[in-house]
């Protein structure tokens, strides 16, 4: 797992100052069209977000709000988004609503004031940190995606507030913009001293290293082309994700959590200060809670009222998540705290203060997700298909033009698809879908029976003219995978892509669209992105699910007849493992040792992960003693020798084996 990253490169200023952006093309007529609809669609008089962005500001970023690592890499830029200052309406190449949601964003960046006791530190990533002042100390609310600007936030918050220890963070879900640059505000010493607690609901740790770990390599490829990390920023490239102007790229770090929230219900004192927590598992993430805190009559729903329409799915790959909970726990909260908070604040966008106004927000929120999970049950229950459902269920009224509903990141369209396939999964029920041809295969078909590549770029030009770009993106993408070396085809689908990009609200779906004309015009190239297997956050796996992650790389065809035992004692943690190959599966047991293995060890957790991962060579560690082997070294080399590594750069818009 460890691989993963290994290829991304240093150089930073390839994705905020690229050499080349002139293959960007104008906004054809259609597009522009598609913009003035949205103009005349919504109330854009409408302020009262722009006020609260900048409600409470204290201090702006430092050093201009550019962040570098300890290389001296770049690794946040905020000047990047310089073009989003001002009060310019948008240009034809940008969705005019995801404009206005960009604005905001760009204004909401720095040190802000939430209410008493209560501060953030805002766009210096795609998420918000947030400093909580008990008696003698500060709790940390979900400290960014890398140390590195968590570090700078935290001592942004010391340059205008008391430098008082750190003395809890609080992570409130699964996801890595949450949890990454813990190791920026605290230390691993301090957190195994007692002296730093962290909290985190039941579950968080099997849930954030199973999606970062385990699916890292499908995470790190697909979060590039979510969030347009590859793609130049501006008004014809990178416009922000919808969640956060961008993403950070340093150093993401784990902590294992030392306090569980495991009830509803379940209250704690922080350093003086009362918590009321609340669950909310599978919504916005597997693990995810909310908390109160009466002293100040704070409010936080984490992720699951954000000022967006959420990810149902998430586009970079992710479990389905339930809207029937999400609008559940969003409804139980109001029930519990509406009418009472003053103040609502959340690891993304910014705060909403007024009892009567968190009171409507979570009340719409809730609705929304309601409404998205029994229209699609409805729609089912009626016989059409989920991507028949997408086009046809649209949010009513009011939740419509609502802008804290809006596509900036999950979109009606996929969320109601993914609320079906929750229910009930992939198949529509008709026959023709159940076994369908692979795409290469099905590609060459759909060539031939279209009349060839001459034919379908003919009609494919024709359309495109005439703005059907859903269409030609179909029809191109047949193409491409029949033919992936057919410049002409990708170069007019890239262009197909840039349009449905500039029309799309969602910043994700933009990000997509962008990513993919990038690749078809330039082809796959290794830039900087989110390592979310990080050494650290590999070191701090415990050990059960670091086996689940080289579990899933063992090569099945390679291992589908041998039979490996191997005795693993680990000399630090004292415990002892039984680790078996056998039926192309890799099984573990713990607190097992068998008389037949094959092979034994005595070694340190570390050491094994790093003659497993090829960091470290077997026979050195042998001879320096580090490592103790007693039975057949060979199996264990020919063990060793069956887990592949995978690709971090593998084709997405293109055949995979088509390098």
């Amino acid at each position: 797992m460890a691989d993963i990253g290994k290829k991304i490169k240093s150089e930073f200023d390839k994705i905020t100052k690229p050499k080349d952006v002139s293959m960007s093309k104008s906004a054809t007529q259609a597009t522009r069209d598609a913009q003035r609809h949205v103009l005349n669609e919504l109330d854009f008089s409408d302020k009262q977000s722009f006020e609260d962005a900048t409600k409470g500001f204290i201090a702006p970023l430092p050093n201009n709000g550019v962040i570098k690592n300890a290389k001296g890499d770049v690794i946040w830029n905020l000047p990047d988004f310089d073009f989003l200052a001002g009060d310019a309406t948008a240009p034809d190449t940008v969705n005019p609503s995801l404009w206005r949601d960009a604005q905001i964003m760009y204004r909401n960046a720095g040190l802000f004031k939430v209410t008493d006791g209560i501060y953030q530190v805002c766009g210096s990533d795609i998420s918000n940190v947030t400093f909580i002042e008990g008696d003698k100390g500060v709790t940390v609310m979900d400290p960014l995606m890398s140390e590195e600007v968590a570090k700078v936030a935290l001592d942004l918050y010391y340059e205008h507030r008391p430098k008082n220890p750190v003395v809890a963070v609080i992570i409130t879900h699964s996801h890595i913009d949450h949890y990454g640059g813990v190791l920026g505000v605290t230390t691993t010493a301090d957190i195994d001293a007692g002296k730093v607690e962290v909290y985190a609901p039941i579950g968080f740790t099997g849930a954030a290293l199973n999606e970062g770990v385990v699916g890292g390599n499908r995470q790190g490829r697909l979060s590039a082309y979510q969030y347009s990390m590859l793609v130049e920023r501006g008004p014809t490239g990178n416009m922000t994700s919808g969640l956060g102007l961008d993403t950070s790229k340093g150093n993401t770090t784990f902590a294992i959590p030392t306090k569980l929230i495991t009830e509803t219900g379940q209250t704690e004192t922080i350093d003086g200060l009362e918590f009321e927590f609340m669950l909310a598992p599978d919504t916005e993430a597997p693990a995810e809670m909310f908390f109160y805190i009466p002293k100040f009559k704070a409010l936080t729903v984490a992720e699951d009222a954000a000022f967006t329409m959420h990810n149902v799915y998430s586009l970079r790959g992710t479990t389905v998540r339930s809207a029937y909970n999400w609008a559940k726990y969003v409804r139980e909260a109001r029930e519990k705290w509406g009418g009472v908070a003053e103040v609502m604040y959340a690891p993304h966008h910014w705060p909403v203060w007024g009892a009567d106004r968190i009171d409507e927000h979570l009340k719409r929120h809730s609705a929304a997700y309601k409404f998205i999970n029994d229209q699609a049950v409805r729609m089912a229950n009626m016989g059409y298909d989920m991507v028949e459902a997408g086009e046809m269920v649209e949010l009513p009224g009011a939740l419509a033009k609502d802008f804290s509903l809006r596509s900036y990141y999950g979109t009606m369209n996929h969320n109601v698809k993914s609320a079906y396939v929750k229910h009930f999964g992939w198949f529509s029920g008709n026959a023709a879908t159940l076994h369908p041809l692979p795409r290469v295969p099905a590609a060459i078909r759909y060539v031939q029976y279209m009349g060839g590549a001459d034919a379908i770029m003919e009609k494919a030009r024709d359309d495109y003219a005439n703005g059907e770009y859903r269409w030609v993106a179909e029809v191109l993408n047949h193409l491409v995978y029949a033919d992936p070396g057919n410049a002409e085809a990708k170069n007019l689908l890239a262009d197909t892509h840039e349009q449905l990009a500039y029309q799309t609200e969602a910043g994700t779906w933009r990000g997509l669209y962008l990513s993919a004309a990038k690749d078809l015009r330039e082809g796959v190239k290794e830039l900087p992105t989110v390592d979310f297997a990080s050494p650290s956050t590999i070191a701090a796996m415990p050990f059960d699910l670091y086996l689940d992650g080289l579990s899933t790389r063992l090569n099945a065809a390679a291992a589908s007849g041998a039979v490996i035992g191997v005795n693993v004692e680990f000399t630090d943690t004292k415990t002892e493992w039984y680790l078996e190959l056998e039926y192309g599966v890799l099984q573990y047991y713990e607190n097992k040792q068998e008389a037949n293995a094959d092979v034994s060890l005595s070694l340190t957790v570390a050491d094994f992960r790093g003659v497993a991962e090829g960091e470290s060579i077997l026979d050195d560690n042998i001879k320096s003693g580090k490592i103790a082997l007693t039975g057949s070294q060979a199996k264990l080399d020919e063990f060793l020798s069956m887990f592949d590594t995978f690709d971090a750069w593998y084709n997405v818009v293109t055949p995979v084996d088509a390098k």
